[in-house]
């Protein structure tokens, strides 16, 4: 009997890939994080709260399947807190989940599944996998476009696809809430989680306060000529196209065009002046493991939330950077979110944006 390790939430979906799995025959095992949350605040990271581990321990339970935690503390605050403090630092606004996937669930907890003997790993992800033409593995976008998580393992290798199931995919939300109901699993009725797992439901200004205070240093507000017209309190207090909250006075709306980490200055501009038609990419990962060599055309995303749009893409000889044209301007591009290429639905790669 093939052995798979489901990484388990305390939530509906890796519940149901777990149930999902174990109906299909495979010899399945829980697993399930317990990751950095900060002194006292323990019960708000959504993550790994008691609560969530219960919901986990009760769903493995009524599977009958084995479940264990593994204590992954340590190296989530040296990757990934850490990640979001240096990005925030840099004056980009950085995407922690990211490399939450990569380091985290995609390394470390994999490995811990190898470990164990399993063949695989499953999570919860609203993505598909698919074998294409030669073995290699591809990914598509989950049938529920509106669910979608194909942004965020853009991160994945060939050799990791290979050890990777994603059970609810092929499944609308709605859909998956039903199954949850059909198995009996204690999570169907709990609500999606939001935000990041260790800002503890709070907005990340706070947290940065409270951390790492020493990078919110004040300084000027300025236009592209280098105008002075105002002054800011934290370069991590803003975000890309933000108008409200600059205290500016000016005849025409500003909005934040850029922020210089070096010069510590926010730089502000009008509506026409927030707009960008290309951007560069580094870092970038193939799934296919194959970087390509000409300029092609391609579905891009920029952002977890944002709609996928039509571009030219151009890669650099290196192979790990490429120069994006979009077909019309946008708005809020951001260094530090990713750029995700998809060529329909199919993922073709991803790297930050810088």
């Amino acid at each position: 009997m093939t052995k798979v390790v489901v990484a388990m939430s305390g939530g509906v979906d890796s519940s149901v890939a777990a149930a999902l799995l174990k109906q299909q025959g495979y010899d399945v095992i829980g697993m399930m994080l317990r990751l950095w949350s900060e002194p006292g605040k323990e019960d708000s990271n959504r993550c790994c709260t008691p609560d969530a581990m219960a919901q986990a321990r009760r769903v493995a339970a009524g599977l009958d399947i084995p479940f264990y935690v593994v204590d992954a503390k340590d190296v989530f605050r040296k990757t990934v807190v850490e990640y979001f403090f240096d990005g925030y630092a840099s004056g980009g606004t950085p995407n922690p989940c990211l490399v939450c996937n990569r380091s985290i669930r995609w390394e470390f907890l994999l490995n811990h599944a190898l470990a164990l003997g399993a063949e695989y790993m499953a999570t919860g992800h609203y993505v598909r996998r698919k074998t294409g033409d030669g073995g290699s593995i591809k990914l598509l976008r989950a049938v529920d476009h509106s669910k979608d998580q194909s942004y965020v393992l853009h991160v994945l290798t060939q050799e990791k696809l290979k050890h990777a199931l994603f059970p609810v995919g092929e499944y609308p939300k709605t859909e998956v809430r039903k199954i949850a109901e059909s198995f009996g699993l204690p999570t169907a009725s709990r609500p999606d989680s939001q935000d990041l797992c260790f800002l503890a439901g709070e907005d990340y200004r706070t947290f940065l306060r409270r951390n790492a205070a020493q990078m919110l240093r004040p300084g000027e507000i300025v236009t592209r000529n280098g105008t002075v017209v105002g002054s800011h309190d934290g370069l991590a207090n803003y975000t890309i196209g933000q108008r409200k909250g600059l205290g500016v006075a000016s005849p025409v709306p500003l909005y934040v065009i850029t922020k210089n980490a070096i010069h510590n200055t926010l730089v502000v501009g009008t509506q026409e002046e927030l707009g960008l038609s290309e951007l560069i990419v580094r870092d970038v990962n193939w799934l296919s493991g194959v970087a390509p060599t000409e300029v092609f055309r391609a579905l891009v995303k920029i952002r977890y939330s944002a709609k996928e749009v039509e571009a030219w893409v151009r890669p650099f000889e290196d192979g790990t950077r490429v120069e994006v044209r979009f077909d019309a301007p946008l708005r809020d591009i951001t260094a530090g979110q990713a750029a995700v290429f998809y060529d329909g639905n199919v993922m073709l790669g991803g790297g930050m944006i810088i």
